[in-house]
């Protein structure tokens, strides 16, 4: 029989009748009159072709054919509650979701290492995945469930809902012993000894080569990478500059073989916010990652 032949509130009075051996008391459970859960049970009956049900001392007892019924009708049953009540609860430490993230590269290596350590703290079977996208194409994105956030400096993104995490502004970073800052660290330096570098960047970074295009420095630039991964070891092993967020190359500057260079650069500052659709904002699973991203990112900013 076709599933559209049959009014399935019959399969959840079949599963009372089953669970209580009783029509009575299924149709009392039910709020039923009695004469309706017997016409219910009846018209089952028949739609199967099974009595379904045999009279028995107290009650009834099912046949074989309700027996495995009943066990596919208490499992299908029990699924669609879970489901209708998924929107209430999230639980992080049994949840398998996948989180898909926009990131940029120096995005991926400012914010997935603190992200990363909180998740396996804390919902150690979620996965991560980060790609970057078109700006153009991050709002359609977070509307249809692409990805779950955006983070970064998106000034061109719109119709999204977001919130500021931190401020930043772009700096100029070289290694420790560039003989530019030989005996000169603490000290800010003029445009006209920016002019005495010659810098790599990221073509992906338009905002970094509109700063040396600014500055007058085009002619400067040596390398032009399509990634910011290798960049860091090329200023390690040379004497090339690259124009980068502040708080990252404060990073590498902390842990050794770079220095910051202290200068005033044309429009550097910045806004990285975080992004998000309201479509999902019900969601418990989004309700969970956002309050830990903004717990992350923004609370230490403060």
């Amino acid at each position: 029989m076709n599933i559209n032949d049959l009014d399935l509130n019959l399969l959840r009075l079949f599963d009372m009748v089953y669970r209580l051996r009783s029509v009575s008391r299924a149709a009392e459970a039910l709020n039923l009159s009695q004469p309706a859960a017997s016409q219910g049970i009846t018209r089952l009956r028949l739609k199967l072709k099974d009595a379904l049900f045999v009279r028995a001392p107290g009650g009834v007892r099912p046949t074989p054919r309700a027996d495995r019924l009943a066990l596919i009708v208490q499992a299908a049953m029990a699924s669609i509650e879970e489901a209708l009540n998924e929107g209430e609860r999230f639980d992080p430490t049994r949840s398998q979701m996948t989180l898909r993230l926009h990131l940029s590269d120096i995005g991926e290596a400012r914010f997935l290492p603190d992200l990363m350590a909180s998740l396996h703290e804390e919902a150690a079977k979620v996965k991560v995945l980060s790609f970057p996208l078109p700006h153009g194409e991050i709002a359609g994105a977070l509307d249809s469930g692409v990805i779950e956030f955006a983070i970064g400096f998106l000034p061109s993104t719109r119709g999204t809902s977001k919130t500021e995490l931190l401020r930043d502004r772009y700096a100029v970073l070289i290694r420790a012993e560039h003989p530019l800052i030989a005996g000169r660290r603490g000290r800010t330096f003029s445009a006209t000894e920016l002019e005495r570098l010659e810098y790599v960047a990221v073509r992906s970074h338009s905002e970094t080569l509109r700063i040396l295009e600014q500055l007058g420095l085009q002619d400067r630039l040596r390398l032009t990478s399509s990634h910011f991964l290798a960049l860091p070891a090329i200023v390690r092993r040379t004497d090339l500059a690259v124009v980068m967020p502040l708080d990252i190359a404060r990073g590498f500057a902390a842990g050794g073989g770079y220095a910051v260079v202290e200068t005033r650069l044309p429009d550097s500052e910045f806004i990285v916010s975080l992004h998000w659709s309201k479509r999902f904002e019900s969601d418990p699973a989004h309700r969970w990652m956002h309050a830990l991203l903004l717990r992350l990112f923004k609370e230490a900013r403060r």
